[in-house]
């Protein structure tokens, strides 16, 4: 018991084959939640959440050669580890063959053959393979065993669990939240930040909301860095991935204050921006031309990249002739509004960390770049008679993901914001759990707080409800299994509430690197009464709201700030439910109370 519970504090410092880096992770042993008996009497336990791990048994045994065998799974059904759960829903069976008198086994788990794929994240000797599981079943075992018996030894990156705090008087909300923030500790098994457990492989954007996610649910940026570098040799497919790189750097620089990954990866840098695929016909970036091999070896790829803006696809993974895929009908042309909107946020982020390493000149150029390509932009695809992006140059089409990319990517003019919220009120969700970051991003910039709240508390099919009303307590890699027969139970790119909760509903960001300087900005809706506390590298800040009367929606209600030594925070007061804000005057510097 004193070597299992001292364990838990122990970091094993390891070395993973497929990047030499050191990574530190994390055994943690854990209890069962709860236990009960199939009906063929098999005892059957529940870790209550999922976690990647192995699994230690204590079994005594009259005599050698009893076989007992242990069903580790993800989903359960009619009380028992489901065996055949579909797509890459994990079940595992391992045969322990007993000796006699009372040992502890923990029995070796064999490497899936995708996870020995060059490209996947291997995990270090020291270490072992791992699964993820939920529930354990017993079979075959004549003793006496109960919880006290049974340890599920979960694996992780260090993660201070009390770093960030989210709850308000909104049930589903705080579910939301507790699913997202448990779902980044989960899938840090492997130090970096992968797709899931089908592949293993990171991919860049599971690595920029798994970032965001991480910054906001415990003040480490490691893993973040790590994955950036491994990314930047190893880069994936799809387009507008390549560009999300240089947001990865960005994000580092203003959380953290480095300037270490721009001044190391400065030239990747510019090359991500995918500048060198600008058509000088059109001013415009396209895949349809110039991936020359010179190209492709500075972006540190053999093969061409296409453009996704969101995933899966129509009439692929499985699903059925004639169901719709995560792109809202997305029309792709030679030169495609996302892809677009992603090279602006790019070259305009990295005119700004070029400055900070002291490229000016280069920064100048970039920023002049960026002041006529956003021109460029609007004139090319926002069609002024109906108030919509459209999806590329040559359609007419107008879907969710070409408007809620111009606006979270900074390329909508405030004049045009009301028709454009009116389009993306208008479709719903029509995106994929990844394409939910930027929907609910752009909502938070048009200024519609309450329908950001609906979407992250809905109860529909697409939403993170319906994730955990199929059994999932990790965020899965599409709405439901219906979405993605394909898919996994373990997806860090599901779970942007993480982010967008303390970041965007409490609206606490920084406004300068390394938080010397930090927005409060909250936009709660209807909520009445919410806190929190979010993790910076200069301590946590703690925010609060709560009714001073029955009624919500800010009448009668207090703001409480604090925070830590050395920081100043520009604060506004939500009016509306933050709708609107009334700026509080100067800087504050200590704890305050403010009067909504």
């Amino acid at each position: 018991m004193a070597r299992r519970i001292g364990s838990v504090l122990a970091m094993l410092l390891v070395l993973t084959a497929a990047t030499a880096q050191r990574v530190e992770l994390v055994q943690t042993p854990e209890r069962p939640v709860s236990m009960a008996r199939t009906e063929a009497g098999n005892a059957f336990f529940d870790f209550g959440l999922d976690a990647f791990g192995q699994v230690e048994v204590t079994l005594a045994c009259q005599g050698d050669g009893d076989t007992v065998r242990l069903h580790l799974g993800e989903c359960s059904r009619d009380g028992r580890v489901d065996r055949s759960p579909g797509g890459y829903r994990r079940y595992r069976c391992l045969t322990i063959v007993t000796r006699a008198g009372r040992h502890t086994y923990r029995p070796v788990l064999p490497t899936d053959g995708r996870h020995r794929n060059s490209e996947a994240i291997q995990m270090p000797a020291e270490v072992g393979e791992v699964t993820p599981f939920r529930y354990l079943e017993v079979e075959g075992y004549r003793g006496e065993i109960g919880p006290d018996d049974v340890w599920r030894i979960a694996v992780s990156v260090p993660f201070d669990d009390d770093a960030a705090f989210f709850r308000c008087d909104n049930d589903t909300l705080n579910r939301v939240w507790l699913l997202c923030k448990h779902s980044v500790r989960a899938t840090s098994f492997t130090g970096y930040y992968v797709d899931g457990d089908r592949e293993r492989i990171p991919y860049e954007a599971d690595a920029l909301i798994g970032q965001l996610c991480h910054y906001a649910t415990d003040s480490r940026y490691d893993v973040a860095r790590r994955t950036f570098e491994h990314l930047i040799q190893h880069p994936t497919w799809p387009t507008e991935w390549i560009l999300q790189m240089v947001l990865v750097a960005w994000n580092d620089y203003l959380y953290t204050g480095s300037t270490d990954l721009v001044s190391r990866y400065a030239d990747d840098l510019r090359a991500h921006t995918l500048v060198d695929l600008i058509d000088p016909g059109t001013g415009l970036v396209t895949t349809a031309r110039g991936q020359t091999p010179e190209f492709l070896a500075r972006i540190h790829r053999r093969e061409a990249v296409r453009d996704i803006v969101d995933w899966p696809h129509s009439g692929m993974l499985g699903l059925a002739e004639g169901q719709g895929g995560e792109d809202d009908g997305y029309v792709y042309t030679d030169f495609n509004t996302v892809v677009n909107a992603f090279h602006y946020a790019a070259a305009s982020r990295l005119a700004l960390m070029l400055r900070a390493i002291g490229r000016k000149a280069e920064a100048k150029e970039m920023e002049r770049h960026c002041r006529e390509f956003r021109k460029t932009f609007n004139q090319a695809f926002f069609d002024p008679a109906r108030g919509v992006y459209t999806d590329g140059v040559g359609t007419d089409h107008a879907s969710l993901h070409a408007n809620m990319f111009a606006v979270s990517l900074g390329l909508a003019e405030e004049k045009d914001l009301p028709r454009i919220a009116r389009h993306i009120l208008s479709r719903g969700m029509a995106c994929s759990v990844y394409g939910a970051q930027f929907l609910l991003d752009a909502l938070y910039d048009l200024h519609e707080p309450e329908a950001a709240l609906r979407l992250m508390t809905s109860g529909s099919e697409r939403s993170w409800v319906n994730m955990m009303r199929e059994g999932s307590t990790i965020t899965m890699e599409a709405w439901g299994n219906r979405f993605k027969p394909n898919q996994d139970w373990n997806h860090i790119w599901g779970a942007a509430p993480a982010n967008i909760i303390p970041f965007r509903l409490m609206g606490i960001r920084p406004l300068s690197p390394g938080f010397d300087v930090v927005e409060v900005r909250p936009c709660p809706a209807s909520l009445g009464n919410v806190e929190c506390r979010v993790p910076t590298p200069k301590g946590p800040i703690q925010l609060s709201i709560k009714s001073t009367q029955p009624s919500s929606g800010g009448d009668g209600a207090e703001m409480s700030l604090t925070l830590p030594e050395g920081m100043k925070a520009r604060v506004w007061l939500p009016v509306d439910g933050g709708k609107s804000h009334r700026r509080v005057k100067g800087f504050v510097t200590h704890g305050r109370t403010w009067k909504l």
